[in-house]
């Protein structure tokens, strides 16, 4: 089975030899990709469904919540921390992202970008909410709390003095420049980390 395509993209840039800890790691994918590698994968994942899933696969994984549990990892615990599409969903997503950046030197944080075009258009002339393939279900039953986009997200790092290692941008499931990606991009992946 193929990985999803943030997620492949993140796969091909962990070196092999690197401790990895996927923070809303689902249902283990993922770090199953990377374990297969030769990467050192730990999981941490709110939904007890995807643990046992994940725990299935062969995956360690421990059940825990972002907004809470990254505290109890000690500093430079790992090379690399993974956010995938699971930012939007923590309750201070500038927080988190200082933990992982605590917990590993460089992070990897992808996540749907609210400004794309097709989003814009539906608010412009429906006047709700999108309901769309990266963000399929109705307002009301969302896990997304925080609306963030590329630009968005570019300023919570210049603020925090995080640097961009690299950024990745999709248009449905390909890869688009870096040229407009606020409003043509759907979903972006970055590599971050220490200044």
């Amino acid at each position: 089975m193929a990985l999803r395509p943030d997620l492949a993209i993140i796969a091909d840039a962990v070196p092999s030899s690197a401790r990895v800890l996927d923070v809303g790691c689902g249902d283990g994918e993922l770090m199953e990709a990377l374990r297969a590698k030769g990467v050192d994968a730990r999981g941490l994942e709110i939904d007890p469904a995807n643990v046992t899933a994940a725990i299935a696969r062969g995956q360690s994984v421990v059940q825990g919540d972002a907004n809470r549990d990254l505290a109890d990892y000690p500093d430079d615990a790992f090379d690399y921390a993974i956010l995938s599409q699971t930012l939007q969903t923590t309750e201070r997503p500038d927080r988190v992202v200082d933990e992982l950046l605590r917990i590993a030197p460089r992070a990897f944080v992808s996540f749907p970008n609210f400004a794309h075009w097709r989003v814009r258009l539906d608010l412009l002339w429906g006047g709700r909410m999108p309901v769309t393939r990266l963000l399929p279900v109705a307002w009301y039953e969302t896990p997304n709390i925080h609306h963030v986009t590329v630009s968005d997200f570019r300023d919570l790092l210049r603020a925090k003095g995080i640097g961009v290692k690299a950024a990745w941008y999709l248009s449905g499931d390909k890869p688009t420049s870096a040229a407009a990606a606020t409003w043509r991009a759907e979903h972006a992946i970055f590599l971050i980390g220490r200044a």
